[in-house]
């Protein structure tokens, strides 16, 4: 970048890896870090630091978690049968958002993609199979994004399940095809899941 100093340029070059942001919005972003006091700047550095490095995944259902399990799969309370399928953490807090679902979660973290290479050893499928397997799962809800990823995914999953005897239901499309779950609004993700089918 002409007229650009080199540590401006790299602080853009890193903040434009971000997702959702671009050059211009990068740039803006730089050259607002670099008016501010050097403390200020420490403290988001060590705060982007410390939090990347306390995060790990909850090892039963995969979301984000600071200790062996996340505060849902902690909380005995949600133990009643029902493992909603998501693809990935930011989904776990899109369908919290409505407080009406208390069941678990099991986040995938993807979907299949053949185009991607991504298949259904890419993604946490086989760990999924094994909670259902592992027995006290009554319904599993799949609510994968309403994309072809998303659609063939919940589909597959689906086609697993079925011979296991247990209820599997998709979200109803309340949620507007090729949009993400992160994105919808309370009202729309309730009426998502109160209108669920079975597959």
């Amino acid at each position: 970048m002409a007229g650009t100093i080199e540590p401006i340029a790299r602080m853009v070059a890193a903040l434009s890896h971000l997702p959702g942001i671009g050059q211009k919005s990068a740039q803006r972003l730089a050259y607002h870090i670099a008016t501010l006091p050097l403390e200020e700047v420490r403290d988001l550095a060590t705060a982007l630091w410390q939090g990347r490095k306390a995060i790990r995944l909850c090892e039963a259902c995969g979301n984000y978690a600071v200790g062996e399990r996340c505060e849902i799969c902690a909380d005995e309370k949600r133990h009643n049968g029902q493992i909603c399928v998501v693809r990935d953490p930011r989904d776990v807090m899109a369908v919290e958002r409505m407080h009406e679902y208390r069941g678990l979660y099991h986040v995938l973290h993807g979907t299949l993609s053949p185009m991607d290479g991504i298949g259904p050893e890419d993604i946490r499928i086989n760990e999924l199979m094994e909670r259902v397997k592992a027995g006290g799962v009554d319904e599993v809800i799949l609510a994968t994004n309403p994309d072809v990823e998303g659609e063939a995914t919940a589909a597959y999953i689906a086609r697993l399940l079925k011979p296991l005897g247990i209820k599997v239901s998709r979200i109803a499309h309340g949620v507007p095809v090729g949009s993400d779950l992160e994105y919808a609004d309370e009202v729309t993700l309730s009426r998502a899941m109160a209108g669920r089918t079975e597959m």
